[in-house]
């Protein structure tokens, strides 16, 4: 008989750690609005412990504690009930183990499995070609999504716990999850009002991809926390003795801007710390003497504070009568103080932060104690991603994109003619407003009257406009008009036109290749069709087919002697047959093929460990046009489809691309220090300053002082007294352009001297 294996003391306290975590979150639950349901909930716990017994994670911690953080998350800090919560606890077990869809229907019913499917990795089989695993998934996660909105916020929270435990991951796996969070999950956190958990997992990304500017970021923010509190206080005193005037029940909250919120606009608006000036804001939240009376009571109160401060003219906020698409409601404007600093004030009812801060679970909370909750917003949002869905796209990645256009933070309010109000994005056009309106309209638009003048469908709206659609039945959709808009919803319809007008001309290029054959007596197999495929150098029959229906191709005689094997390099020239030519690399129309020696660095590649970018190493790679990284940038590799190996910055948005689609052709890089390069880099200098007599001069000698600079191009630009400018310089690292950028900031006509990220 055998012996049962001895209990370790190690697994003692690992059971009773697992013990513990599943009892705060018991605990958690119980403290909630919620029904309590309990024994499903330690049911699910059972058997996902029992799923995943033996397995850990890649910290050495035993696997359970993953789904039960998570499930914390989705009580706790979402507040979602007892069938998100199973969910959350059995949400890896159908990815990880051998138990089914059918199985987790069979024990905890319909709705857990569908979350739990919902949630699980689309598997590496079913992809081919150019597909994106991770985009395939994130397709799918929409899809369950569009019929139960807790698919996605198993989703986040999932997403939530792993940044937080992301420290025991490979860099290369970081740089790839990261890019995911901050291209999709933080902004659809944002866009499900889920403000706390956007602003930890942006936090986190942060910390992750710039960790030394992180860490400057809370050096400075910790070196101003007195300078905070004097200010608060100074602020505050007169605000409370109104507010207790009035016999407000309230409490008063200071916002810190968050570390990685002040970075983006140190970098956008190209300032120092010290120059972002709202990074405190005062935050009033008080609890209504009536609820339906709470919108009045705020601007009662923000009349009251008028009384004290002058408020700024031009940055009051009102998302009361109008709240955001994510349901979030206050009144917003910055006051002058008695120190001469604008500080921003925030004025929401307790409701209002609740919802600001926890999203639409926070409605339904308000929505069960009987509070009226429009949840028209939520339903039209999820309808547009539905519609976006049920457009048949070529390309995941392209649905991928025309998702983020929809996942807008920043919104205008516009009217119809009637009055209505539509909420459109940052940046929309009268063609995004016309296919907000209806896809027809949208479809036959020649332009608008815009506040009753006349302008072009390209024409960008401002809040408050009022639009009115001129359309005519003989306009016809354009390719150009995808360069015209912003939504998701106008180029989804536009593209979704455009492939359909494609595929028509294709239909009739293929009709047209066949019957050509056929009259010189060739059957149009698969040989023949990627015989002639091959000649023109397209990558596929349908790229052939396309170009002979809209007529860029026609088939002559050379392709059927090409079909019988008949060549005439001296009729035809020698670039038409490169694909004759297999022992030689040779550039077909204008692209350089791989270097032999690129394909064999880039299979010998170590994707696991962190690559020095030595000169051999730059030789055989390619720099992203887009980013333009120099030595000393934070930078990641990256292995493209053409068997190219390319460097971006980490913050580039080709780089976070190409980290949310093919994040394991993501290589963790840093440059070697181990010696001097003598490589340079084209990088641009933006100046701005006062226009005086000779500043040009002093420009232009400051480079006497760095000799092993190149300056390859100068431009200014003076009007009424102001002067911008940039400088294309050849320089080695960021040491270089740092330091020329202190020597031209002391220039005392110049204002500002950065590098144009």
């Amino acid at each position: 008989m055998d012996t049962p294996t001895p209990i370790t003391d190690i697994e003692r306290q690992e059971d009773a750690l697992i013990e513990q975590a599943f009892k705060r979150l018991l605990d958690t639950y119980l403290a909630s609005n919620h029904r309590k349901k309990t024994e499903i909930i330690t049911k699910a716990f059972n058997f996902s412990k029992a799923a995943h017994k033996g397995v850990r994670r890649r910290s050495g911690e035993p696997y359970i504690l993953h789904p039960i953080a998570v499930a914390q998350i989705i009580c706790g800090e979402i507040g979602l009930g007892s069938t998100s919560i199973c969910a959350a606890l059995l949400h890896d077990v159908i990815e990880d183990t051998d138990y089914t869809r059918e199985d987790i229907a069979n024990l905890f019913g319909t709705k857990v499995a569908n979350i739990v499917e919902g949630v699980t990795k689309v598997s590496g089989g079913l992809l081919n070609g150019r597909a994106s695993m991770q985009a395939e998934t994130f397709k799918k996660i929409l899809l369950t999504m569009s019929d139960d909105i807790r698919v996605i916020l198993v989703k986040i929270a999932d997403r939530l716990h792993n940044m937080r435990t992301l420290s025991s991951m490979l860099p290369s796996k970081q740089y790839k999850i990261v890019g995911e969070t901050l291209f999709i999950f933080a902004p659809l956190a944002d866009r499900l009002g889920l403000n706390r958990i956007k602003t930890e997992l942006e936090d986190l990304s942060f910390k992750y991809e710039h960790p030394d500017d992180y860490r400057l970021m809370l050096d400075n923010l910790k070196r101003s926390e007195l300078e905070r509190d004097d200010a608060i206080n100074d602020f505050t005193p007169a605000i409370r003795q109104a507010l207790d005037a009035m016999g407000v029940d309230y409490e008063l909250k200071a916002r810190i801007k968050s570390p990685y919120s002040i970075w983006q606009k140190m970098q956008r608006k190209h300032i120092p710390f010290e120059e972002v000036y709202d990074i405190l804001a005062i935050r009033i939240v008080f609890r209504p003497k009536n609820r339906k009376e709470e919108i009045a009571e705020c601007y009662n109160i923000y009349a009251a504070l008028t009384q004290i401060y002058k408020p700024h003219p031009s940055r009051f906020r009102d998302w009361l009568s109008t709240p955001k698409a994510n349901g979030y409601q206050a009144l917003h404007n910055t006051f002058m103080s008695n120190r001469g600093k604008w500080i921003e004030v925030q004025i929401r009812s307790d409701r209002m932060d609740d919802i600001a801060e926890g999203g639409f679970a926070a409605h339904w909370k308000y929505k069960e104690k009987g509070t009226a909750y429009d949840e028209h917003e939520l339903d039209t949002w999820i309808n547009s991603i539905k519609e976006i869905l049920d457009d048949p796209q070529p390309d995941t990645l392209d649905l991928l994109d025309t998702i983020k256009l929809n996942l807008f933070a920043s919104e205008l309010n516009v009217f119809t003619p009637k009055g209505e109000i539509v909420t459109l994005p940052q940046g929309a056009t009268v063609l995004d407003f016309a296919f907000a309106i209806h896809s027809m309209i949208g479809s036959h638009c020649i332009g608008a009257k815009v506040n009753h003048r006349l302008v072009p469908m390209s024409h960008r709206l401002s809040s408050g406009d009022q639009i009115d659609i001129l359309t005519s039945q003989t306009v016809q959709i354009q390719p150009e008009w995808l360069t015209y808009v912003t939504t998701g919803k106008a180029k989804g319809k536009i593209a979704s036109h455009l492939r359909k007008k494609a595929r028509e001309r294709q239909r009739l290029g293929e009709k047209n290749f066949k019957e050509y054959l056929r009259q010189n007596d060739f059957e149009a197999n698969d040989a023949h069709i990627n015989k002639i495929k091959s000649l023109h150098h397209f990558n596929t029959p349908s790229e052939l087919f396309l170009a002979i229906g809209e007529g860029r191709l026609t088939l002559t005689r050379r392709d059927i002697d090409h079909l019988r094997g008949k060549r005439n390099d001296k009729k035809w020239g020698w670039r038409r047959f490169v694909p004759f030519l297999k022992d030689k690399a040779v550039p077909i129309d204008g692209l350089t093929p791989t270097n032999p020696d690129t394909l064999k660095f880039i299979e010998q590649l170590d994707r696991k460990a962190i690559l020095t970018l030595t000169e051999d190493v730059l030789d055989k790679s390619q720099f992203c046009p887009h980013c333009h990284p120099i030595n000393g940038d934070e930078v990641i590799g990256y292995i493209a489809a053409a068997d190219t190996f390319e460097i971006h910055r980490r913050d580039c948005p080709l780089a976070l691309k190409h980290k949310t689609s093919f994040g394991n052709n993501i290589i963790a890089a840093r440059w070697d220090t181990s010696r001097p390069h003598s490589r340079t880099y084209d990088t641009t200098l933006y100046l701005e300053g006062v226009d005086a007599r000779g500043v040009l001069r002093s420009i232009s000698h400051t480079f006497d002082r760095f000799p092993h600079l190149t300056l390859r191009a100068i431009t200014l630009n003076a009007t009424d007294g102001i002067f911008t400018g940039r400088l294309l310089v050849a320089l080695h690292n960021t040491a270089d352009a740092q330091q020329l950028c202190t020597e031209l900031n002391a220039i005392p006509e110049v204002s500002k001297a950065v590098r144009l990220q």
